[in-house]
């Protein structure tokens, strides 16, 4: 497997992402980012803070965090006290004495005690008391069971409405509006167009889209919902993700989306 720092490198410059969105966006110190691309370790608060950052970070660059995560404990984890704490052959010999039950001679014991309490009540019953006096009754009480009491039922906690985990987008101009969309995989789905006033976008899906657009003369609707672009004067872009409101793009972000 290639290096994890290098994999977090490499998947963020592929994709064009600034080290400052990154900081804005899973709120981890810049120095902190570098070092983990850089696999500076000693530089990281503790091993708990490293496993938090790497699974954080890669999971906004949509890779794999549990097996980076796995990959840092196997190559710089060191073993636990407990794993490193000796064996001694002698315990369990002691742990098996303990289980052991009472020795042959102690057995002997008790059963000659039990034997002698039994003989000496047999002669007690034999040559004690009237032998015609009946046996006294004694009265048995008989238990009612109680029914147990049926516990009532409880009412359903209503479903929550799990969050959407895709976008599904769609634009319409109302002027003549430059267009250009690239998804979470970094391809260009509109790449680049003048969209003429009244023409729409095909309703485009994925786990995330990043827009640049030339004005605010277009309608941008992401799952059903409209959103308002800022009438800057300017290009002005946006990052979308399932969810969340859109999110304005850095302008260096912006401007090198869709390059031909």
């Amino acid at each position: 497997m290639p290096e994890i720092g290098e994999t977090l490198r490499e998947t963020r410059m592929r994709r064009r992402i600034d080290m400052t969105e990154v900081e804005a966006a899973t709120k981890i110190r810049a120095k902190y980012l570098r070092a983990l691309e850089n696999e500076e370790w000693d530089l990281l608060p503790g091993p708990t803070f490293v496993k938090t950052f790497l699974r954080t970070y890669a999971e906004y660059l949509e890779l794999d965090s549990r097996l980076l995560v796995e990959e840092y404990r196997r190559r710089y984890e060191r073993p636990s006290t407990q794993d490193l704490r000796p064996f001694k052959p002698g315990a369990a010999a002691q742990r098996r004495r303990r289980r052991r039950g009472p020795s042959g001679p102690a057995i002997v014991v008790v059963l000659g005690t039990v034997v002698l309490l039994a003989v000496l009540y047999v002669i007690g019953t034999k040559w004690g008391g009237d032998q015609n006096e009946p046996p006294p009754v004694v009265a048995t009480a008989t238990a009612t069971a109680t029914p147990a009491a049926t516990p009532k039922p409880t009412k359903k906690a209503k479903k929550k409405h799990a969050a959407p985990k895709v976008v599904s987008l769609r634009l319409t101009a109302r002027q003549v509006v430059y267009v250009c969309v690239v998804d979470a995989r970094g391809r260009a789905v509109v790449n680049g167009v003048n969209l003429q006033a009244g023409k729409s976008t095909s309703t485009l899906r994925s786990s995330r889209f990043r827009l640049n657009l030339g004005n605010a003369n277009v309608k941008l609707t992401a799952n059903g919902k409209t959103y308002p672009v800022a009438n800057t004067g300017n290009p002005v872009g946006y990052e979308l993700r399932p969810g969340r409101t859109p999110k304005r793009l850095a302008d260096t972000v912006r401007a090198g989306l869709c390059r031909r």
